[in-house]
C-alpha cells in the first residue's frame, strides 16, 4: 500500500542517506536531496548534467526554518509570502548552513516555502531544507507531468515517490530576488 506515511518514511530515509528523490512539489515534479549535504547535491548536478554554477531552489517548511538558513530576511519577504496566491520562490542574500555547492556565485540562494501537500509534510518531518530542481537533464524542457519524466531520470534517483502521479500538469513558481538593500527584482513571473 502506498500510503502517505510509507512514502514519507521511504523518502526521509533516502534523504538521510544522501540519496536523490523524485517527488511531487507544490509546483512540478522535482528532483531533490538534502540541501545541507555536499555529496548529495553533487550527485544531483551529475544526474542533471549541469554545471554547479547554476543555482537550484531549496524548499523550507516555514519562517522558522527560513530564519535558520538565511542571515537576514528582508521585511518585504514577509508581505510577499503572506499575500502570494501562487507558489513563490524568493532569492535571498547570504544563506547560512547550506552546502556551498548550492550557493550562487553572488552568495544568494533561492528558497520557497511550501505550505501544503506531501512536500510540506516531508519538510516538516525532515526538518531541513530540500533541494528542488526540475526533473530533466539540463537544457531539456521541464516535464509538466509525471508521465513526461524520462527513464534516465527515473533510473537515476534512489527513490520515486508513489503519490500524486496522475495530477494535472502545473507550472514552475514565480521567482523574486530580494536583496538586503531593499532591491526587488522579478526573475520569473
Amino acid at each position: 500500500m502506498h500510503t502517505m506515511q510509507n512514502e514519507l518514511n521511504g523518502t526521509i530515509k533516502t534523504l538521510k542517506q544522501g540519496g536523490l528523490i523524485l517527488y511531487p512539489t507544490d509546483t512540478v515534479w522535482g528532483l531533490g536531496c538534502d540541501a545541507t549535504n555536499f555529496s548529495a547535491v553533487e550527485k544531483l548536478y551529475k544526474l542533471k548534467n549541469r554545471e554547479d554554477q547554476k543555482a537550484m531552489i531549496c524548499l523550507v517548511s516555514d519562517f522558522n526554518m527560513l530564519n535558520y538558513y538565511v542571515e537576514e530576511i528582508p521585511e518585504a519577504a514577509y508581505s510577499i509570502l503572506e499575500y502570494a496566491t501562487a507558489p513563490t520562490t524568493i532569492i535571498y542574500d547570504k544563506p547560512l548552513r547550506i552546502t556551498e555547492n548550492l550557493i550562487a556565485a553572488d552568495n544568494t540562494l533561492a528558497i520557497r516555502m511550501v505550505k501544503e501537500g506531501f512536500c510540506a509534510d516531508l519538510l516538516k518531518r525532515f526538518k531541513k531544507p530540500i533541494v528542488s530542481t526540475s526533473a530533466n537533464i539540463s537544457g531539456k524542457p521541464t516535464p509538466k507531468a509525471f508521465q513526461e519524466i524520462e527513464d534516465y531520470i527515473l533510473k537515476g534517483v534512489d527513490y520515486v515517490v508513489n503519490l500524486e502521479r496522475t495530477n494535472k500538469s502545473s507550472k514552475p513558481s514565480s521567482i523574486i530576488k530580494l536583496s538586503t538593500n531593499g532591491e526587488v527584482k522579478i526573475i520569473r513571473k
